[in-house]
């Protein structure tokens, strides 16, 4: 086999040999003698890909696994050369040499898709990066830059760099982005000379890149692809481009043409033919091709992904060969494979279409055969059944099984153009289709009787083998069939088991073909099935396994203690026992049942009845023993749950569930889903769990995808053959080695006499063809079509008899005498008039039914048109006519606004009261929160004040003493507070004042403000078209500010426009009222000129009435007789156009049908309509009558002049009612005059505003061209204003903090003053040491931390030390060198000791301000730092934020000098046009401005306004300058009288206190509250000290019996160092005899294993240092000696461990020996000790 559908899997070594990926294996293929050799792979795990070294003599083989290694191979010795290790995670994809071949790049699977850069020769990675995040098909070096890669795959192409950087030589990669064109899969491509890359795109044509760009994309003539398809490789040969295609053309292509090619317009496409093309074939897809020089003639190897091996030439030229077909095989999957029950052939499908057959001996194709479909199962005929001829059976995709026998054509004889005889022949012999989907699974009865068929369709078929198959009959079963198996000859009855796909298992007999009834049918109802329902049992199996490690832990813990109990017994200890808690138990996993059942893949049967299972999914892991139960047929099989009765588990298949088995010589072979096969040694037929414990295991196909498809032993157990997804087969020898030297050959069987006479057999072709069930059931069914039409004719004759016979007796009735003649009105039986209108509602039903898709789709289609044409349309066009006049008025024809102008603006008030609500419901419940907090508190408080208080009875004199002189000392504090307090208050009001005082430059608010409306609203009256125009921020315009005015416009226009619409709509109702009113006056007007003479009535007035186009609604009425009429006018134009057969019949009965309906539909309507007149008549008839008889007699005077009050009566009202007509005839017309004047004026404004809409359009489209560059400008300004408000709150900020600052500076150094005060005071006058104890007041005292921490310090904060403190050091200068014989540490005599003591106090508390005050200084000094790099950079945010907005005004100015190039119309009469030149309108008024007459009125007052205004402000000026003269002189005058009672206050405390007084410091003196609470806390701390030295004994006296238990342990853990010790030198010598082994697999040497060997020199050096330290320290722990120690105290331990040493004389004297306590890093970090 050969995996043609992997890419890149053909390498040329050398002129003879192949090399190639099969499964797990690398295969080199003799061309010359055809043979083969193997690689396997090392780990196992699969191969990658494989890639030549340039000068041939090496090859690299990428891994495929955890952790794979990549291999290079020296060629021809195929030794390991270099090996490869941690290039990627999971599986290598692809790789190749650089042209030097010095370096090795390869591309890594997922998930890390590593691209990785190897020095190949020392094993070393030279550089790596991540390729990109989906799969990556291919990478290569660039041939003319060995620094440039290019890595493709999907929907990508990366440009990759080796650049040298700053930190080193690095990866860089850039993607290459596709632009307008179509991203696109790449799989071939090629590097160019001068760095561009072609490329490939799934379409066919060809992509130059250039920068990481498309430069151009490149077809054929007209647009027509490079290729039908995917390009899969592009070579750079001789100064030609090479493409090879999917679709098996080889095209040679200019070079130089493609490399200078650019686009020329628009669409990027550039139209390139090729020089020179190939058509390597039919059905061919080529994938990769490989070069080499044949007798220096280039010679070409080619990839078929459609199965083979092409040798190809390439030179174009007179002596060029034609394609050659070097090797065929499947492409792709292999489906089946089976072999032949007497000689060492076997038979293949796939999904190709193709059979074939193969010598396994030879390793050699004997033949071939194709077909329409793809083959999916295949089996060799048994020998009962074929015994002189092979036949084979296979079943197809499309429900076809195919019987094909094979022949050697040597045997037949040689006829009349018969040529190329082959190894071997196949021939169909017969072709059925038993189903209708893919055939899964044949089966031959053991006798060789019958053929089961299985299939996806759910069905069983069974075939009589005979010479022809004949069917027997199906079953249904319930689900798709996965496998079939006839039980074997050890079994008393022949019995199928059929396993299905989701978990039954059936087993039926052999169906007997003489009991089997198939008139009607094939299908078997009586077949006795038995049923199994798989039911998943594995998470029970995996509980009662947890329970089972569980309660074994359990156990062993409770040995364990056992143990221990009974070693302290025997020590002589007492052990009571406690008992212990016991820790919880995670909780049992929970029975897990799939939802959907697990798929079996395969079985067997084990005994009669019994059979064992493999299964996938959820349920994999285990083979299943299983049963069939008695109870049948009690249970629907759907319903069934049964369960194995026997589980063994297999060992790894949790995730690689076994696919197919097979048995031989008492071995069981078992196809995995990883493509392994499985060997276990079998002692008897039965399986058990020790038989399934041990196995070899062979990795054989394709990790990935190579799941086992079929595993078979030969007819003699020879020999076994798989076959995999990859489309590999594998043959293995299973025979001893002295049977594997014996000469095998397979025997093609001779032909059939007669066969070479025999007509080809008919095959099935079609896809869609009948099975033989559904052939039998239209048999069936024609069968009884024709039955009946046999019937209905004999009928029909009866019935022709029948119509005969009335017709003569009808003849002679006629001939009787008319006396003796029967009417015709005799009446037929009713039954047959019921049958006959029974029959007539049934075919209208019938009718109906038929014409139900027809009529909803018409009645849809017009509710499409009606949603189209009439749902949007508010208003159709409605035109009122005058009834007197040729006056009319039309509405507007109005489309319905949109939704987005119809939104209800009402939800954002509605939102908000929500969210008030809830916002109120919030801080509610937060207050209640708060007040149930505070309770709390005040609870807890009142709690600790109870404790204080129960404790403080408790309370010794001491803590009762301390208590009271807090308090004391607390009273005094708040005193002090609140003075202070004060004193701050007032303070901060004298400031508050001090700042609202205004500045010299003040400005009152009220007049800035008014300046600045009068700026905003004074008006810009500047021309749009001046340069200097800028427009304002509010008049700025957007595109969707636009929008929102083109929308209310047309929502006004819409508005306007309906409300005409509406008045136009009430005229029509009103003339409809009018209408109806005249024709009621006309009704009786006519009443009443009944009663008149002729001579006397007036002409009726014309009755008006609606035109069509006043009720255009109308128009989309219909009933059935428009529908009818419509429907004839449509059939007669069909007849014209194309005359229909038949059409006529339907016809009538649809309008029969349509006619019964309206008649239906009228009948009730019509029936009032003509009673009506009748009434009319009967009622004129008896009037007439009535006057007929008064007109007889002769009127009487009283009569006459009640007539002659009538007729005048008749005549007034006559007069009075054609008034009224023509009253109601003139107001409506004089109605629409009216409205027709108002919708005059309406059409101006909308001419208007359509006008102002088109302006507005015009401008929203040139908006919407500068509404990008407008929002990049405007989101600039944005940020720069963003930032700027950012860094002025950063200003803001350190301001503050640097006032902060500067206030406790001052505050530190009024505390300098006031130490220096206190200190003056506490020395007195005339003090004879005051010169000694300045000097140690002044004497400059730091700790040696504060030194170290404060030395770099010291240098930055030396520029904020003030005159004072350079005072200061000058005059501890002076003093050190005047008196350098005093100690100033140490106190003179006659010195006041507390005297010293307070200044040592003061001169601590002075060092403390100084540090406080240097580092205040410093924080300042880099506070202002700071701030003015924040002003540098608040400046420059503030020039760009002026250089924007300058931009965006110009860009504003424009945007508006293009606003002005539009054209306004402005309608204007000849009044309004005030521009005039010499008296005359000029012919250009382009110098013209239009303004309306408010503007201009509003302008003329307005001057007259601001000089006015501006008088009024000349006489407040004068005012308010006259006033601020006053307040000068005032403030004047109190800075006298402020001076004065200054001068006073003084004078007044000289007198009283003799010196000057600072009034606040008195009031805000205190005791030293600070010094009175040390010693509070001092008292404290000794009370507390005594309480935990007393504690602290009471632990020593613990500590001291810990101690000894300490010490035994440490003796244990010697005795453990001894025997670790031991161990080391055991170790030693193994490795010692380990290092002469080494090395002898692999040439040259391994830098590898020397670094390793170093490493392990080094750490043998560390572990016998450990060893010497740890001997030494057995050496002193084994002294009894005194000075043990002083030397314990001397020796250090570099692996961390800590020695304890008694803390005192007193610990030392009651222990013996010190004892090392080892620390957890010890133990991590020294192996040897334990």
């Amino acid at each position: 086999g050969y995996d043609c559908k992997r890419s890149v899997n053909l390498m040329v070594m050398d002129s003879q040999t192949l090399l190639y990926i099969a499964g797990n294996q690398v295969v080199l293929l003799d061309l010359k003698n055809e043979s083969q050799s193997y690689l396997r792979s090392s780990s196992g795990g699969g191969i990658g890909f494989i890639t030549a070294h340039p000068t041939k003599q090496y090859f690299a083989v990428g891994e495929k696994g955890e952790k794979p290694n990549l291999i290079i191979y020296d060629y021809p010795s195929l030794r390991p050369y270099r090996i490869l290790r941690g290039g990627t995670e999971k599986a290598y994809v692809f790789g190749d040499f650089n042209r030097a071949g010095t370096l090795l790049a390869s591309i890594g699977s997922s998930p890390d898709y590593m691209l990785t850069i190897w020095d190949w020769k020392q094993e070393k990675i030279v550089l790596r990066s991540k390729a990109f995040s989906q799969d990556v098909y291919r990478v290569t070096f660039s041939p003319d830059n060995e620094e440039q890669l290019t890595t493709v795959g999907v929907g990508h192409i990366r440009f990759w760099k080796m650049a040298l950087t700053f930190s080193g030589l690095k990866l860089q990669g850039a993607l290459g982005r596709f632009g307008k064109t179509s991203v696109t899969d790449i799989i071939g491509y090629v590097e160019l000379p001068d760095g561009k890359v072609i490329s490939g795109a799934e379409w066919g044509n060809l992509l130059l890149w250039e920068g990481g760009l498309i430069k151009v994309e490149l077809c054929r003539a007209g647009h027509k692809p490079c290729h039908a398809g995917s390009i899969t490789q592009l070579v750079l040969d001789e100064g030609e481009l090479t493409t090879v295609g999917q679709d098996g053309f080889i095209r040679v292509w200019n070079f130089e043409t493609i490399d200078a090619a650019d686009s020329v317009d628009d669409t990027g496409l550039l139209e390139v033919e090729p020089m020179n093309e190939l058509h390597v074939g039919r059905n061919v897809s080529l994938n990769f091709m490989s070069k080499v020089h044949d007798s220096g003639q280039p010679i070409w190897y080619a990839q078929d992904a459609n199965g083979a091996i092409w040798k190809l030439d390439l030179t174009f030229s007179n002596m060029t060969r034609d394609p050659e077909c070097l090797y065929t095989f499947h492409s792709g999957r292999i489906e089946a494979v089976s072999v032949s029950p007497v000689t060492y052939l076997m038979a293949t499908t796939a999904l190709d279409r193709s059979v074939r057959i193969y010598d396994f001996t030879s390793n050699r194709q004997l033949g071939e055969i194709q077909f329409k479909q793809g083959g999916t199962a295949l089996t060799w005929a048994p020998r009962v059944v074929s015994f002189f001829f092979c036949l084979i059976a296979v079943g197809f995709e499309d429900g076809v099984v195919r019987i094909i026998e094979i022949y050697d054509p040597k045997g037949l004889a040689i006829l009349r153009g018969r040529t190329n005889i082959g190894n071997a022949e196949m021939n169909l012999k017969q072709a059925f289709k038993p189903h209708t989907s893919a055939v899964t699974a044949l089966a031959y009865e053991r006798d060789g009787d019958v053929l089961a068929t299985g299939s996806k369709d759910k069905t069983v078929f069974f075939f009589a083998v005979e010479d022809k198959y004949e069917p027997i009959g199906f079953i249904c079963v319930p689900g798709p069939v996965q496998a079939l198996q006839w039980s074997p000859p050890s079994h008393v009855e022949s019995m199928l088991l059929i396993l299905c796909e989701n978990g039954f298992v059936l087993q039926v007999p052999a169906p007997v073909p003489e009991e089997q009834d198939t008139a009607s049918t094939y299908q078997i109802k009586n077949l006795p099935t038995q049923y199994f329902h798989f039911y998943s049992i594995k998470s029970r199996i995996k509980l009662e396994e947890e329970i089972a490690l569980r309660e074994k832990k359990r156990q062993e813990k409770e040995k364990a203690k056992l143990e221990w109990i009974k070693q302290q017994q025997g020590m002589g200890k007492d052990i009571e026992e406690e008992p212990e808690e016991e820790p919880e138990e995670e909780p049992l996993p929970t029975l897990y049942i799939p939802e959907e059942p697990s798929p079996i893949l395969c079985g067997f049967y084990s005994a009669p009845g019994k059979f064992w299972l493999s299964l996938g999914g959820y349920d994999s892991g285990f083979l299943y023993h299983c049963a069939f139960s008695s109870n049948q047929h009690q249970e629907d099989p759907e319903q069934r749950h049964d369960e194995p009765f026997e589980v063994i588990p297999i060992e790894d298949t949790d995730d690689n569930p076994i696919h197919r088995i097979s048995f031989g010589r008492l071995l069981m072979f078992c196809g995995m889903q990883n493509g392994a096969l499985r060997v276990y040694a079998l002692q008897d037929k039965d399986l058990s769990a020790n038989t399934l414990k041990d196995y070899w295991s062979f990795n054989v196909h394709d990790n990935d995808y190579g799941q086992i498809r079929g595993i078979c032993s030969s007819y003699d157990d020879r020999f076994l053959i798989t076959c995999g997804g990859d489309g590999n087969i594998f043959t293995f020898n299973i025979l001893s080695p002295e049977d594997v030297h014996k000469e095998l050959k397979a025997k093609i069987p001779s032909p059939r006499s007669g066969l070479e006479m025999e007509k080809a057999t008919e095959d099935i072709e079609d896809p869609n063809a009948y099975n033989i069930e559904e052939v039998k059931q239209k048999e069936e069914y024609e069968r009884i079509m024709k039955e009946a039409e046999d019937k209905k004719s004999k009928k029909r004759e009866e019935l022709t008899a029948l119509r005969q016979e009335f017709l003569f007796l009808l003849q002679k009735n006629q001939e009787l005498p008319k006396h003796m003649q029967l009417h015709r009105d005799y009446e037929m039986d009713h039954r047959i008039f019921e049958d006959l209108n029974r029959q007539t509602a049934q075919k209208i039903q019938l009718v109906e039914k038929e014409l139900a898709w027809e009529h909803e789709k018409n009645l849809i289609g017009l509710q499409k048109l009606r949603n189209w044409f009439r749902s949007s349309l508010e208003f159709d066009t409605v035109i009122v006519h005058a009834i007197q006049s040729n006056h009319q008025i039309s509405n507007y024809r109005l489309l319905a606004l949109s939704e987005k102008y119809c939104q209800d603006k009402e939800h954002p008030s509605w939102r908000k009261t929500v969210l008030k609500r809830a916002w109120k419901k919030m801080e509610k419940k937060e207050t209640i929160r708060e007040t149930k907090r505070k309770h709390r508190a005040n609870d807890g408080i009142f709690e600790g004040e109870a404790e204080k208080l129960k404790k403080s009875e408790v309370r010794k004199p001491t803590a009762r003493f301390i208590e009271s002189k807090r308090e004391q000392i607390r009273r005094i504090a708040e005193k002090s507070n609140e003075m202070k307090a004060k004193i701050m208050k007032r303070n901060a009001e004298w400031e508050k004042l001090y700042k609202s005082k205004p500045s010299d430059d003040y400005e009152n608010p009220k007049d800035v403000q008014a300046i600045k409306e009068a700026r905003e609203n004074m008006g810009c009256y500047k021309l749009k078209t001046a340069t200097d125009y800028r427009v304002p921020q509010h008049e700025h315009m957007n595109a969707e500010k636009k929008v929102m005015q083109l929308a209310s416009l047309e929502v006004l226009i819409h508005k306007k426009k309906v409300n005409m619409n509406k008045q136009i709509m009430s005229l029509r109702d009103l003339k409809v009222s009018v209408i109806d009113e005249i024709k009621c006056l006309v009704q009786e007007l006519k009443s009443i000129q009944a009663a008149l003479d002729l001579s006397e009535h007036l002409p009726l007035p014309p009755i008006p009435r609606l035109h069509p186009d006043e009720s255009p609604e109308k128009k989309f009425e219909y009933d059935t007789d428009i529908l009818l009429k419509f429907k004839q006018e449509q059939e007669a134009k069909a007849k014209l156009q194309e005359p229909l057969e038949g059409s006529s019949s339907s016809g009538a009965l649809r309008r029969s049908f349509l006619k019964a309906s309206s008649l239906k539909e009228s009948g009730p309507m019509t029936q009032p309509a003509r009673e009506h007149p009748m009434k009319i008549t009967s009622s004129v008839v008896i009037e007439q009558k009535k006057l007929f008889e008064i007109e007889k007699a002769e009127p009487t005077e009283m009569e006459l002049e009640i007539l002659k009050r009538e007729k005048i009566k008749n005549l007034y009202l006559q007069d009075s009612l054609i008034k009224k007509i023509n009253s109601l005839v003139i107001n409506f017309d004089a109605e629409l005059r009216v409205l027709r004047h108002k919708k005059l004026q309406l059409d101006v404004q909308m001419k208007y505003a359509d006008l102002r809409y088109i302006t507005w359009y015009e401008e929203l489209l040139i908006l919407k061209d500068v509404e990008k560059t407008e929002n990049v400008l405007q989101r600039h300004v944005n940020t720069l204003r963003s930032e700027q408000e950012a860094m002025q709150s950063k200003l803001n900020s350190y301001l503050a903090q640097m006032e902060d600052r500067k206030s406790e500076i001052v505050k530190l150094r009024e505390c300098k003053k006031a130490l220096y005060a206190s200190f003056q005071a506490s020395l007195g006058e005339n003090n004879k040491f005051a010169h000694f104890l300045t000097k140690v007041l002044k004497k400059k005292m730091k700790c040696m931390e504060k030194k170290v921490e404060r030395e770099a310090d010291e240098k930055d904060g030396s520029e904020w030390e003030s005159d004072e403190e350079s005072s200061l050091g000058s005059d501890e200068e002076d003093s050190r060198s005047e008196d350098e014989v005093f100690d100033v540490s140490v106190c003179p005599k006659n010195c006041d000791k507390a005297l010293f003591q307070n200044t040592i106090q003061l001169r601590e508390k002075r060092v403390d301000i100084q540090e406080a005050l240097t580092k205040e200084k410093r924080v300042a000094a880099n506070l202002r730092k700071e701030y003015n790099v924040l002003v540098k950079k608040a400046k420059a945010i503030e020039a760009s934020l002026n250089t924007a907005e300058r931009e965006l005004d110009t860009f504003q100015w424009e945007k508006q000098q293009k606003f002005n190039e539009l054209y306004v119309v402005v309608p204007l009469k000849l009044h309004q046009v005030e521009y005039f030149v010499n008296g005359e309108i000029p012919s250009d008024l382009s110098q013209a401005l239009v303004f309306t007459n408010q503007s201009l009125e509003y302008l003329q007052k307005r001057i007259v306004d601001l000089r006015n205004e501006k008088i009024m402000q000349r006489e407040m000026y004068k005012k308010a300058q006259q006033q601020h003269k006053q307040l000068i002189q005032d403030k004047k005058e109190m800075e006298i009288n402020i001076r004065r009672l200054e001068e006073e206050c003084n004078q007044l405390m000289m007198l009283k206190f003799g010196r000057m007084v600072d009034f606040e410091a008195v009031q805000a003196h205190s005791v030293n509250i600070c010094l009175e609470e040390l010693e509070v806390e001092i008292m404290q701390k000794e009370y507390e000290h005594s309480q935990e030295l007393k504690e602290w004994e009471v632990r020593s006296r613990n500590m001291r019996g810990k101690l000894m238990m300490l010490t035994k342990e440490n003796t244990r853990k010697l005795q453990q160092l001894n025997h670790f010790c031991l161990e080391k030198q055991q170790l030693e010598t193994t490795l010692d005899s380990l290092k002469n082994d080494l090395g002898a697999e692999f040439q040259g040497p391994r830098t590898a294993d020397i670094k390793e060997k170093a490493r392990m020199e080094s750490l043998l050096k560390h572990r016998a240092h450990d060893i010497a330290l740890l001997r030494e320290e057995i050496s002193l722990l084994s002294r009894k000696d005194g000075c043990i120690r002083e030397q314990l105290s001397l020796l250090t331990r570099k692996d961390g461990c800590l020695f304890l040493q008694p803390s005192s004389p007193q610990d030392s004297e009651t222990l013996s020996e010190p004892f090392p306590v080892l620390t957890p890093c010890t133990v991590t970090n020294s192996p040897s000790v334990p």
